[in-house]
């Protein structure tokens, strides 16, 4: 089922307040020295771009940002001059993503009844499909892409273990969209617990919830490696030629 099917339930019914956290506090270890949230993209630093495509969004009600604490006076600086229309605050990030995700989840506002969760390194991001994903936020929720390539499971000495039927797996995008109180409590069990969780959507899974996968976006990459951004660069100069 497409998540236009699933927005069409709600429409005609009132959309309850949406904060937005945007993690940003990664290490861009991957990157070559080069932090990659403030890596120019066609003349404008990548979270300048992720942060303008959120403010762009109707039903986003205030964004929030977790960074790390030595470069917090960066993105607010940033924040400042990209010139936002929504409501922005930057919070101190943790070690881990979990714990900066929760960090931003306690600064929402208490009256957001849905937290969405974007990465900062996803500036190609579209507005109306955070519109899209926050309408049908009702049901704990990811945005996905079917996987393309054939995926190998191996074991510990690198032999082929098996290999999943690909049309049932899926790669996981943000933005993902919770009801605020599940998030939060996914995340405090997530920490509690010690055990690694590779998204937020995986927090939510182990508390046993249902996680419904919408359509992504296959243009809506995450900017890992310097070719990451290159790729980035070109489908945005495409699209902005497209207009």
């Amino acid at each position: 089922m497409g998540i236009w099917n699933t927005v069409q339930k709600w429409q005609g019914k009132s959309v309850p307040p949406c904060s937005m956290i945007v993690a940003a506090a990664g290490s861009s270890c991957r990157m070559g020295g080069q932090d990659k949230l403030f890596a120019p993209l066609a003349g404008v630093p990548v979270l300048t771009r992720t942060l303008r495509a959120i403010d762009r969004a109707e039903l986003v009600s205030e964004i929030v940002v977790a960074a790390q604490e030595e470069r917090m006076e960066a993105v607010a600086d940033l924040c400042a001059a990209a010139a936002l229309h929504k409501k922005v605050k930057v919070v101190k990030g943790g070690a881990s993503r979990t714990e900066s995700v929760l960090a931003a989840a306690l600064e929402c506002d208490p009256r957001a009844e849905l937290i969405a969760i974007h990465d900062g390194a996803r500036p190609l991001v579209r507005s109306e499909m955070i519109d899209e994903m926050i309408r049908a936020g009702w049901q704990t929720q990811a945005a996905a892409t079917p996987v393309t390539d054939t995926v190998k499971v191996a074991d510990d000495d690198r032999w082929v273990a098996s290999t999943p039927d690909r049309s049932t797996l899926y790669a996981v995008q943000t933005p993902q969209v919770f009801q605020a109180n599940i998030l939060k409590a996914a995340l405090q069990a997530a920490l509690a617990s010690g055990e690694p969780v590779t998204d937020d959507c995986a927090a939510v899974e182990r508390l046993g919830k249902r996680v419904w996968l919408a359509e992504g976006d296959a243009e809506n990459i995450k900017i890992t490696t310097p070719v990451d951004l290159i790729i980035v660069e070109a489908l945005l100069r495409q699209r902005e030629d497209g207009r």
